[in-house]
């Protein structure tokens, strides 16, 4: 029998009222333990405490306390905005670009012009979120602002984003330290000052949300319908739009990035029964503030027993992972065809093509050896001085050709073994779980151990790709479906990354490069194993000829053919997984070569899986070693990781791909 309404209406008051009850209990019993000996009396009274605890809870935790309320409420008022403007379910600030454009801008200008932080946070973090959002709508508008088409524009605004943070923070660690403590989303207070800040902030979003109540309903229909009810869709949209991003901006420059409760606290009010525009702007504010106070009581109740204190956002990053994956169901599905071939540009002959990839990879390798930057310009090493330079430059040239490779192949297969066009190791979250593997490995066994940060990438890749297909297979492995399971994974590395730096361990640096696709410490050893592996797959991998020239046919066609499509799935699987994971621990999570090298080959021609495969590997390699040299010498003395440079070259092949119509 279905709900009444009556009993809908009563279903949010239960749960927020269990959530209170809860919330109550904990943030009681941790002011009581940080009371000590003291008494609530001295907390609040007129005069400043003489006992240090009762200081503590007056002008530290209380504050905090309340600023988790107002923030909680605050992004999950947000989310509930962007999400019904935008007809998205799974819309908020740190899946629209709006956090990270905003985490961008303050810290480019903590670096090259701290005076404009003078007067505040807030005006630059504003500047930023608004830059990031419309970087979004911009990608997202050839493809009508589906709901997949932006978060997939959030996605590579997201990851250009942090790719320019990462390279600040690589570039100026000591100045941005506590930048990126604060990123992470720390909640700590030492006076009232942000709930002064941001409590009149939040009413006048509030009572500014009530009067648009009735519009932003309307704005769920479809825009003729709104326009014939008397309502100018766009405006509206910019309007509130201009709203939600201004309250995120506002929280984020108080407390940095606390992500995903803009759809905890939206998903929790329609999970309780808010089924109205009105219900969701009333309970939604008040599912998120609750959600961020419990957060946040976990978070300092886990830091008596750890003995160090998490920041709250990567503990709502954690959480919010697996909710992405459970509202990525809500999504329609939208299919992106792959490229044409080059427009009407006719590729050259196959084996034409070849030779001159040949000659400009032999050129590129060759200049990455032998020309580069020093103290007094540009100069071309021989003789003695080549021989000198030859043991630090072979290594990283070798590594990166290697790399580019395995990249290349494994986006080969998973490109042919899906159907998808856009898939490639870097986007479906892959590399991401390599990443993970290689990171809990650093943080778990003392030393550091080639073979076993090896065997943890390749089990860490292996699991991801398994959560892929796993999440995948009742869409039947829909392109965009995919790659917003690499969203989520990838969250979850981010969360991983973040934990581990600002943990104040010494290895930060080292894995921030690494992670940013670094080959600065790349050594001979390292660099021949990787080369070994790149040699042995190019020579394994033509192996599964037929069945990646039949995979993508289509699962039926497969079977008639009488290829078995589990083994034959679970044998490229493996070897995507250990391509993905030497090559991630050569250069790093960070690059799109996976995406772009089978694509321009098969633009150049190459349809049949061998060509393609052999293409894609010099395209990939050549991709790689120029991104090395680039980064190398480009701002000299200073250096840019591979990953990051190539992240750079093809990050705008991506947005072609997600913009050019169908």
């Amino acid at each position: 029998m279905p709900d009444s309404p009556s009993r809908l209406r009563r279903q949010p008051a239960w749960l927020a009222l269990g959530l209170l009850l809860i919330a109550m209990a904990l943030s009681v019993q941790q002011a009581s333990s940080l009371l000590a000996h003291g008494s609530w009396d001295h907390v609040f009274g007129s005069m400043i405490p003489d006992d240090f605890s009762a200081l503590l809870v007056r002008y530290s935790y209380l504050p905090r306390l309340v600023v988790s309320l107002v923030v909680g409420a605050a992004l999950a008022l947000a989310g509930v905005i962007f999400q019904q403007v935008l007809r998205n379910p799974i819309a908020e600030p740190t899946t629209l670009g709006v956090a990270s454009g905003a985490h961008l801008a303050l810290a480019a200008c903590a670096i090259y012009a701290p005076s404009l932080l003078d007067g505040g946070q807030e005006g630059v973090a504003l500047i930023g979120a608004g830059l990031g959002m419309l970087a979004v709508l911009g990608l997202a508008w050839s493809r009508r602002m589906s709901p997949v088409a932006l978060i997939l524009s959030g996605l590579i605004i997201n990851l250009y984003c942090a790719t320019l943070s990462t390279l600040l923070v690589l570039a100026n660690h000591e100045v941005l330290n506590n930048l990126f403590i604060w990123q992470s989303g720390s909640l700590n207070q030492n006076s009232w000052q942000d709930v002064y800040h941001l409590a009149p902030r939040l009413a006048a979003v509030a009572v500014l949300a009530a009067l648009l109540a009735r519009p932003l309903e309307v704005l769920g229909l479809a825009d003729a319908t709104a326009g014939s009810l008397g309502l100018s869709p766009g405006r509206m949209r910019l309007l509130a739009l201009s709203v939600a991003v201004a309250l995120s901006a506002s929280t984020i420059a108080s407390v940095g990035v606390i992500g995903f409760l803009g759809l905890a606290g939206p998903a929790l009010a329609r999970l309780a029964g808010a089924r109205t525009v009105r219900q969701r702007l009333i309970w939604a504010p008040v599912f998120g503030a609750l959600l961020l106070v419990l957060a946040d009581q976990l978070v300092q109740a886990s830091a008596r027993v750890l003995g160090a204190e998490i920041p709250t956002g990567i503990f709502t990053a954690f959480l919010g992972a697996p909710l992405l994956l459970v509202l990525l169901s809500r999504l329609h599905e939208t299919r992106i065809n792959p490229p044409a071939n080059a427009g009407n540009v006719r590729p050259l002959p196959l084996k034409r093509t070849r030779w001159v990839l040949l000659a400009v990879l032999i050129v590129s390798v060759y200049v990455a050896l032998t020309w580069g930057r020093g103290a007094d310009g540009w100069y071309f090493s021989s003789g003695a001085t080549f021989d000198a330079l030859l043991p630090w430059r072979a290594p990283r040239v070798a590594a990166a050709f290697a790399a580019g490779v395995l990249l290349a192949l494994a986006g080969t297969l998973m490109q042919r073994m899906t159907g998808n066009p856009m898939a490639s190791p870097e986007m479906l979250g892959v590399s991401s779980g390599a990443a993970l593997g290689g990171i809990l490995v650093l943080v778990i066994v003392p030393g550091f151990n080639p073979w076993v940060l090896l065997a943890a990438a390749i089990a860490g890749a292996l699991i991801a790709l398994l959560a892929i297909v796993a999440l995948s297979w009742r869409s039947a492995f829909a392109p965009d479906r995919m790659l917003l399971t690499g969203v989520a994974l990838s969250t979850l590395l981010n969360a991983f990354a973040a934990l581990f730096m600002v943990s104040g361990d010494s290895r930060v640096l080292l894995m921030l490069s690494w992670m940013t696709g670094s080959t600065y410490r790349i050594d001979a050893g390292q660099a021949l194993v990787v080369s070994a592996m790149a040699v042995l797959f190019l020579l394994v991998t033509p192996l599964c000829n037929r069945w990646l020239a039949i995979m993508p046919l289509g699962a039926e066609r497969t079977r008639a053919l009488g290829i078995s499509l589990g083994g034959s799935r679970l044998v490229l699987l493996l070897l995507t997984a250990v391509m993905t994971a030497a090559a991630t621990l050569a250069v790093g999570p960070l690059s799109f070569v996976g995406l772009i090298a089978p694509h321009i080959a098969r633009m150049l021609g190459a349809r049949r899986p061998i060509a393609q495969l052999l293409l894609s590997a010099m395209l990939g390699g050549t991709l790689l070693v120029l991104a090395d040299w680039l980064g190398r010498n480009l701002v000299f003395p200073w250096q840019i990781p591979a990953g990051i440079f190539a992240t750079f070259i093809g990050g705008p092949y991506f947005m072609w791909l997600l913009v050019r119509k169908r």
